[in-house]
C-alpha cells in the first residue's frame, strides 16, 4: 500500500497523524515471544538463542515473517522433533474475503450463517483471526498425508505421500494461527495415520505445550483387510489438545439391554442385573475389609474359604488378596436397602439402570440414564470407520468416494464434539474441510435444538474428477444438499434425501482474493474492495474509520496516516 493516503481520501483524515501497529501482528508477536520464554523455562532453548529470536520477532514486519522466525526455534533435542523447514512465501499482496454470491444461500432466519472459505487455509486462518480470535470452541482437522491438495508442499519422498519435512513445515504456522483462534476452553482434534503420528504429536507438543495433551486414541479405519505377509493396518489415530487442564469430558450412554431383572424398586431404580460380586481377590488387602459378613442368617467370608481367611489374618496374604468391596457399615446400609443378592455361595450387588451407590458414601445416586466414561478403545468400532464415512458421502454425493479415498464418518466428528463441548452455541472450525463432513456433523448436532456454527476452509484443488475444483464440486454441493434437500441445479435425486429431512441453516461462501499493497486507483484500493461486513463489522460511515480498521487488521497495509497539512505539502511538491 502506498505510504500515504490519496487525495480523494484527504477530507476524511483531516488533522490526524498516528503510527498504527497491525493488531494481528502485535498479538502474534506477543504470543510467539511468550512461547520463546516457555521454551527457555523448559530448558529447551538456550537464553542467548531465545534473545536473538526475540529481537528478530520484535522487528518482523508481518505475521508471516514473525511465525517463520519462531519456526526456526523448533529444532530441539528434548522432544526429538527435527525437520528441515519449508517456510511460507513472503508476499506484499493483501489477502481478503470476497463473498461468492452464487454459492451462498439463506434459509431466511436470523441465525448466524455457517461459513465455507475457499482458498489456502493459511490465509483463511489469518483473516478469521480478525473476527474469531479466542472464540473457536472446537477444531477438527484431517491434514493430507499424501501429495494431493498440497500445492507447493507436494514434493514427496515415498509413493503418494507428502514428505515429512513438508508436512511439519506446512502445519506449524497453521497450528500457531489455530491456537490463537481457540477459546480458553477450546479443544483441537487431529486425525493422523500411523506413519506420521509420532512426528505430528511432537509438533503439537511444541505448539500447544505438553501439558495441553488430552489423549491419543486409535480409530478403526477398516474392519477387515487385504491378504498380507505382515500385519493388517486397521486403524489410525485421533490426537486431542486443550489449553484447559480441567476440561470435563461427557459420558457415554451405556447399553442397558442386559438389565433384565426387576424388584419392588423398579419404578424408581429401574431394572437391574447381578454381574458384580461383593468380594474380589484383586483389591489391595486390608484386614479391616476382611471381616465376617452376616446375610440372610448365614456367615460369609471374602473368597468363601474360612481357613484361607485365617491365614490372611496371620499375615499370610498377598499385596492384592480377597476382601469385601464395601465396609461393614456400607454393607449394613446395603442390606437395609435390599441391594444384595445371594447366588450360590457368593453375594452379588444389584446394578441398577437409574441409580448407583455414591462413591465414598452410603447413599444412592440417581440419574436419567446409565452412563460411563469413554475409553481409549471407544473408537475401535465400525461405526467410526472409513467404510461408514464412504457410505455417508456416497449417499449425499454419488461418485465422490472416487475423490476422497478415506473420508471420515459424520458420527466420528459429531461424537468428538459431543465429548468435549456441551455448548449449544459453539463455533466449530475445520481448516482441512475436504468433502465437508465436519459441516454435516455440526448440522446434525443442531437437530437436538443446538445453534452451533461451523467454519470450513478448503482449497479448490482441481483433479481429473473435479475439473472445476473440489470446493466447488464436492464441499459446497454436499453442504447445499444436506442443508436444503437440493443441489444448486435443483436436483433432489440423491439417496440421503430419501431418509432425511433437510438440516436447515444458511451458508456464506467466501473466496480469498488479493489486492496489491501499492494499488491507489480509486475503487480498487484495499480500503475500497475489503468488505468489513464479512468480518462481523457494521458498515463504516466514515472512510477514515475504514482506513484505520484495515490498517490495524491486515498485513502490508498502510502503516501511517498523514495529516492534511503534510498531504497538501506532498501534493504541492509534485
Amino acid at each position: 500500500m502506498a505510504q500515504s493516503v490519496e487525495p480523494q481520501m484527504a477530507d476524511f483524515v483531516h488533522g490526524r497523524q498516528e503510527r498504527t501497529m497491525n493488531k494481528e501482528l502485535e498479538s502474534t508477536k506477543n504470543n510467539l515471544l511468550a512461547e520463546l520464554e516457555r521454551r527457555v523455562v523448559d530448558k529447551i532453548l538456550e537464553r542467548s538463542n531465545a534473545d536473538l529470536l526475540g529481537k528478530l520477532i520484535t522487528n518482523a514486519e508481518s505475521v508471516n515473517e514473525a511465525i517463520a522466525i519462531a519456526q526456526l526455534g523448533t529444532t530441539y533435542k528434548k522432544t526429538g522433533l527435527h525437520y528441515d523447514k519449508r517456510l511460507e512465501k513472503q508476499t506484499s499482496e493483501i489477502k481478503y474475503f470476497k463473498k461468492n454470491e452464487e454459492l451462498s444461500f439463506s434459509d431466511g432466519n436470523k441465525i448466524i450463517p455457517h461459513k465455507l472459505i475457499i482458498g489456502d487455509n493459511y490465509d483463511a486462518l489469518r483473516n478469521l483471526l480478525i473476527q474469531y480470535r479466542g472464540k473457536v470452541d472446537v477444531i477438527y482437522i484431517d491434514p493430507p498425508y499424501g501429495k494431493d491438495s498440497m500445492g507447493e508442499f507436494a514434493k514427496t519422498n515415498y509413493a503418494n505421500a507428502i514428505s515429512r519435512d513438508n508436512l511439519l513445515s506446512m502445519l506449524y504456522p497453521r497450528l500457531q494461527l489455530a491456537k490463537s483462534l481457540m477459546s480458553k476452553d477450546g479443544v483441537i482434534f487431529c486425525s493422523i495415520d500411523d506413519r506420521n503420528q509420532a512426528y505430528i504429536k511432537c509438533l503439537f507438543d511444541e505448539v500447544f505445550g505438553e501439558s495441553a495433551f488430552l489423549f491419543n486414541v486409535p480409530r478403526q479405519t477398516i474392519k477387515g483387510g487385504k491378504t498380507t505377509s505382515t500385519i493388517y493396518k486397521n486403524h489410525d489415530y485421533v490426537l486431542a489438545y486443550s489449553m484447559n487442564r480441567d476440561i470435563q469430558f461427557a459420558l457415554l450412554d451405556t447399553d442397558t439391554s442386559s438389565y433384565d431383572l426387576v424388584d419392588e424398586f423398579v419404578e424408581t431404580r429401574g431394572k437391574y442385573k447381578t454381574t458384580q460380586t461383593l468380594d474380589y481377590d484383586s483389591l489391595s488387602y486390608s484386614e479391616g475389609m476382611d471381616y465376617v459378613l452376616k446375610f440372610e442368617g448365614k456367615e460369609y467370608v471374602a473368597g468363601g474359604d474360612k481357613e484361607a481367611r485365617a491365614k490372611r489374618l496371620e499375615g499370610n496374604h498377598a499385596k492384592q488378596d480377597w476382601t469385601w468391596r464395601w465396609s461393614e457399615s456400607d454393607i449394613a446400609w446395603a442390606i437395609e436397602n435390599k441391594l444384595l443378592v445371594l447366588k450360590g455361595n457368593r453375594i452379588y450387588t444389584k446394578t441398577y439402570e437409574k441409580c448407583r451407590k455414591k462413591l465414598g458414601a452410603a447413599e444412592l445416586q440417581y440419574f436419567d440414564k446409565k452412563q460411563q466414561a469413554y475409553s481409549s478403545l471407544t473408537y475401535i468400532d465400525n461405526e467410526y470407520s472409513n467404510n461408514k464415512g464412504k457410505k455417508d458421502l456416497e449417499s449425499v454425493l454419488q461418485g465422490a468416494n472416487g475423490i476422497f479415498k478415506n473420508p471420515k464418518p459424520v458420527s466420528l466428528i459429531r461424537d468428538l464434539i459431543d465429548l468435549v463441548c456441551p455448548k449449544d452455541d459453539a463455533i466449530i472450525l475445520d481448516f482441512f474441510a475436504g468433502s465437508g463432513t465436519t459441516g454435516q456433523a455440526v448440522l446434525e448436532r443442531n437437530r437436538d435444538g443446538m445453534k452451533n456454527t461451523f467454519i470450513l476452509c478448503q482449497i479448490n484443488e482441481k483433479t481429473d474428477e473435479t475439473p472445476l475444483g473440489i470446493a466447488y464440486e464436492v464441499t459446497s454441493k454436499r453442504l447445499k444438499r444436506v442443508m436444503t434437500g437440493a443441489c444448486y441445479d435443483g436436483s433432489t435425486d440423491f439417496t440421503w434425501n430419501k431418509n432425511n429431512n433437510p438440516l436447515g441453516g444458511s451458508l456464506d461462501v467466501y473466496e480469498l482474493d488479493t489486492v496489491s499493497d501499492s494499488e491507489h486507483v480509486k475503487g480498487k484500493t484495499a480500503f475500497d474492495v475489503i468488505d468489513e461486513t464479512l468480518y462481523g463489522k457494521a458498515k463504516f460511515e466514515r472512510l477514515e474509520d475504514k482506513i484505520q480498521w484495515v490498517c490495524e487488521h491486515f498485513d502490508v497495509t498502510e502503516k501511517s496516516i498523514e495529516s492534511d497539512k503534510d498531504w497538501v505539502k506532498r501534493v504541492e511538491s509534485k
